[in-house]
């Protein structure tokens, strides 16, 4: 395991740094704040939680 940037939207969000055999993430913007020192088993895990963050904070508006 080693560090990574990780990127929503194309823009550096927070990095993953390892930490007790999994990986920290930790945010440098404050839309992913919710999630700062949170462990993740890889980045992949990381970006999934920030889409399922975001999609909840603005959701798509439905069209009637």
């Amino acid at each position: 395991m080693k560090k990574e940037v990780i990127e929503y939207a194309g823009i550096p969000v927070g990095i993953v740094v390892p930490d007790e055999n999994r990986l920290k993430f930790i945010a440098v913007k404050y839309h992913v704040h919710d999630l700062d020192e949170q462990h993740f088993s890889s980045p992949a895990e990381v970006k999934h939680a920030i889409h399922d963050l975001m999609t909840r904070r603005h959701p798509k508006p439905i069209h009637a």
